[in-house]
């Protein structure tokens, strides 16, 4: 039951919730035991009320990186985590095609070694942004 209530608690972000040796079986048994505990604090810090992004922007995100990455895990955890704090399936679909196209043009202008500086001074003059 402990596990069970420490992976609810981890899922929904709440903190200050444990010791390591209670942490749900895919954290222990994959993660050094001499750094758990303070992996999970920090991952735990990041979704505390503190933080500055609300919850299901934070798990639309993370949905999007792990889209990339990419990880079956995260991506299922992630979608669920997303979909618990209100996001729609638009919005999931929008979160992972944003991700792509951030990939798509990173693969063309890496893969094509467009020169860098050229790249910020041409969005720069686009945007009206200034370093």
């Amino acid at each position: 039951m402990k596990t069970f209530l420490l992976a609810s608690a981890l899922m929904l972000g709440i903190s200050g919730f444990a010791v390591a040796q209670e942490a749900p079986k895919f954290f222990s048994e994959t993660y050094p035991s001499h750094g758990l505990q303070s992996a999970l604090e920090a991952r735990s810090a990041l979704q505390s009320e503190e933080a500055v992004l609300d919850a299901k922007t934070r798990e639309l995100i993370s949905l999007a990186v792990a889209a990339q990455i990419p990880c079956s895990y995260c991506s299922y955890a992630h979608t669920e985590r997303a979909r618990a704090e209100g996001a729609t399936d638009e919005e999931i679909r929008e979160a992972v095609a944003a991700a792509a196209q951030v990939r798509h043009w990173s693969t063309v202008l890496n893969g094509m070694q467009y020169d860098l500086e050229a790249f910020k001074s041409e969005f720069d003059e686009m945007f009206g942004t200034t370093e």
